[in-house]
């Protein structure tokens, strides 16, 4: 019976109250007294309580366990999607069913695939920091390998990885604007250099090593320093290249200055076209490699040098050459001055030595300014001037052609002469009312400049004057002539009536006769003057002339004498013919 039992324990098949059973055989057998029995139970009952005990505390604890793992993994899961910056996600459901441990197995997975986003996440963070990272040592000019960065896992969010992106863009941006500004400042100082004839490797590896074009461009240094040193280059030679501009222009304006006062011929100008050619060009324009090299502006200096040395040498034939082109304003104004005693001046001051060259040309320069402003000033007065000669001449051949008997005859040329007669006419009617305007142009301009107008040496009012004169003085002798001619004619009537046949008609006057009036310095018969006027009418009842009036020229010119104003005056008038 015993082996029984025993090989049913093994088998399994054992049960409480089977080996309850077997034990009161035993102590039926033993004859237990149910004193020990009764301890007995209550002891295998204790034994049996402890035992369920330890059993529920153990499943307690591995409740608890579970509780916490689930609690830990839903915090973890909390937290993940926080750090992650997820609200929800699809693999949990809103509300967890199921015992703990289907909850936990339920979360598992979403906790797996949460932990592989968060570490791509880490990676991207990393690598955009370190992007971020490195743009910025670049800029700050620092070491570009300062070690990995330190990613926040407490905010792993989309939001702030595209801060971090937008972060990026920007930097990136502000790296290629400031790599386009440094390959610009490069550039600037490349070109500035070749104009300065300036090495440009050695002034641009003084920069930054990493600016010779020898390196990559993405390997240029971008950093403030660069910049601004690069900017400090680049003003410095803008500067220099201004400065020497301003050289170069004053020695190539000096150079033309010197070439128009020697009159320096065109083959040996062309020799500093390089020079010459910037004279008027801004900084900006000015481009060409080598124009403002240091060994240029050292060439234009000493040629500049030595054409000074050359122009002391030349000063009385630059003096006598102003001299003369200062005459020729003056004769083509009509404006006589002494020459002869200005030459002797100039030449007395180039030999005592006591003025210096170029202030002696500067004042020939201005008197030159000056003849010319006066020139203008005249030349209105000195057209009607012209115009009033033209038309005397006119009327000179008028009255010869009008004294002229034969002129009606078919000759060769009459009908042109018959033309200019009648053109001639017409001018001459013209003549009062152009003397009439001269007369007021010329005091008008006489009241504004405060002197007289002189004309050859002559005041021009007292020729117009003379003029008017004379004029009446023919306008007289012909009205004469006209009443002597009716005397005749009424005479000849007369002779006709008492003795009943006429006479031969008078003899005509001859065409070479002088007409009434005095010749002004041999001027037309008529008494027009030519283009040499003066009013040293001798002789003439029509040659009144003030004994004060004389030429008064302008303050600049230079002063002439009495004696010199008497020499162009050319003879005497003739006295006027009696009929």
């Amino acid at each position: 019976m015993a082996e029984v039992e025993i090989k049913n324990l093994l088998n399994g098949e054992i049960t409480c109250g089977s080996l309850l059973h077997q034990l009161q055989k035993i102590w039926d057998e033993v004859g237990e007294c149910d004193e020990e029995r009764d301890k007995m139970l209550l002891q295998l009952e204790q034994e049996c309580l402890d035992v369920y005990k330890r059993k529920v505390d153990q499943a307690v604890k591995s409740r608890a366990h579970l509780l916490q793992a689930l609690a830990d993994a839903k915090l973890e899961l909390s937290t993940l999607l926080a750090s992650l910056g997820e609200k929800t996600f699809a693999g949990i459901p809103e509300k967890p069913s199921g015992t703990i441990k289907e909850q936990l197995e339920a979360i598992a997975p979403a906790l797996k695939q949460l932990w592989t986003q968060k570490e791509d996440r880490i990676k991207k963070f990393l690598d955009v920091q370190t992007q971020i990272q490195k743009i910025c040592g670049e800029i700050s000019g620092g070491n570009l390998q300062a070690g990995t960065p330190k990613v926040d896992e407490s905010d792993l969010s989309l939001k702030k990885l595209d801060e971090f992106h937008d972060q990026l863009q920007e930097l990136q941006k502000e790296k290629s604007d400031r790599l386009h500004k440094v390959l610009e400042f490069v550039s600037a100082v490349h070109d500035l250099c070749a104009i300065l004839g300036i090495d440009f490797y050695s002034t641009v590896t003084d920069v930054h090593p990493s600016l010779n074009d020898a390196t990559g461009v993405q390997s240029k240094s971008i950093s403030n320093d660069t910049l601004a040193t690069l900017a400090k280059t680049v003003s410095t030679l803008k500067e220099d290249k201004k400065q020497r501009l301003e050289k170069l222009q004053v020695l190539a304006t000096q150079l033309i200055d010197l070439w128009n006062l020697m009159d320096t011929s065109e083959n040996e100008r062309s020799l500093f076209d390089h020079v010459t050619c910037n004279v008027s060009a801004s900084v900006d324009e000015v481009n060409m490699p080598g124009a403002l090299a240091v060994d240029l502006i050292e060439q234009a200096e000493v040629e500049v040098e030595r054409l000074d040395k050359l122009k002391a040498s030349r000063m009385k034939e630059i003096a006598f050459k102003r001299q003369g082109e200062l005459e020729e304003i003056f004769a083509r104004a009509h404006i006589e001055i002494d020459t002869q005693a200005a030459r002797e001046k100039i030449l007395s001051l180039i030999d005592s030595g006591n003025v210096e060259p170029s202030e002696l040309l500067a004042d020939m320069d201005n008197q030159i300014i000056k003849a010319k402003e006066e020139a203008i000033s005249r030349k209105d007065i000195l057209d009607k001037v012209e115009k009033w000669m033209s038309a005397c001449e006119e009327e000179s051949w008028l009255d010869d052609y009008n004294r002229d008997h034969n002129r009606y005859n078919a000759s060769r040329g009459a009908h042109l002469n018959l033309k200019r007669a009648e053109k001639a006419r017409i001018l001459v009617n013209k003549i009062p009312a152009l003397v009439d305007s001269l007369i007021a142009k010329t005091r008008t301009w006489e009241e504004e400049h405060e002197h007289t107008f002189v004309y050859d040496g002559v005041p021009l009012l007292a020729m117009l004057d003379e003029y008017a004169l004379l004029r009446h003085d023919r306008e007289e002798e012909k009205r004469r002539m006209r009443d002597q001619k009716k005397f005749h004619e009424q005479l000849n009537t007369e002779q006709e009536a008492i003795f009943g046949s006429r006479p031969s008609p008078a003899r005509p006057l001859s065409s070479t006769k002088k007409v009434v009036g005095p010749r002004v310095n041999g001027g037309a018969a008529n008494g027009t003057p030519n283009r040499r006027l003066s009013l040293n009418q001798n002789g003439s009842k029509s040659g009144r002339r003030d004994s004060n009036a004389r030429p008064i020229a302008p303050s600049n010119y230079v002063a002439i004498t009495k004696e010199d104003a008497a020499s162009h005056v050319s003879g005497t008038e003739p006295a006027p013919n009696t009929p």
